[in-house]
């Protein structure tokens, strides 16, 4: 009888728990106006950057991994191109970071180091690496689809978009940045 009781209160206990608690597929990025979270990533070279260190300025941070990267790359260009000019060069961070956590690793980990180098290159501006997959988990960042995600100067989200930011979205960024920076 008490191995019964024990083995019901066990089930209602898991039962319970699975129907309150979030899968981690039903996690979605960050709500704006929340907080956004401290997260850790470093360049091709070890150089690490805090999201808290960054607090003062307007963060842009786009999240890629290996199959999302290519759908994103003409946003990622064009943005680059756009906080490099006129009055965001020197007011707004720029965060592109990939999710190299299933690479992190001897001997894969030196070659991606090195495809980050020329990513880095290529894309004008320095390319982070998330190691641990730490930021994809704080951020509640789903894997195979880029993510924008927009800091203000605060440390509140601004702007949280999954998927490649387009038309209206890609709008709502622009002007938000605009507001961040005119209001500075």
């Amino acid at each position: 009888m008490i191995i019964a009781r024990r083995t019901l209160l066990t089930f209602g206990i898991t039962l319970l728990a699975a129907t309150t608690l979030p899968s981690a597929t039903a996690l979605a990025v960050l709500s704006e106006q929340s907080a956004a979270p401290n997260a850790r990533v470093e360049d091709a070279d070890g150089k690490a950057v805090e999201i808290k260190s960054l607090k003062g300025k307007p963060i842009v941070i786009v999240y890629d991994d290996r199959t999302s990267a290519p759908k994103s790359e003409a946003f990622r260009r064009d943005l680059v191109k756009l906080l490099k000019s006129g009055p965001y060069a020197s007011k707004v961070s720029l965060l592109l970071v990939a999710d190299v956590s299933p690479y992190d690793f001897w001997p894969a980990r030196g070659s991606v180091k090195d495809a980050v180098r020329e990513e880095t290159k290529k894309q004008g501006t320095t390319v982070y690496c998330d190691w641990t997959g730490g930021m994809r988990s704080a951020y509640k960042l789903k894997n195979e689809i880029t993510s924008v995600v927009m800091v203000g100067k605060d440390g509140k989200v601004m702007f949280a978009k999954e998927g490649v930011p387009a038309g209206a979205d890609q709008k709502r960024l622009v002007d938000t940045l605009k507001a961040a920076v005119e209001g500075s």
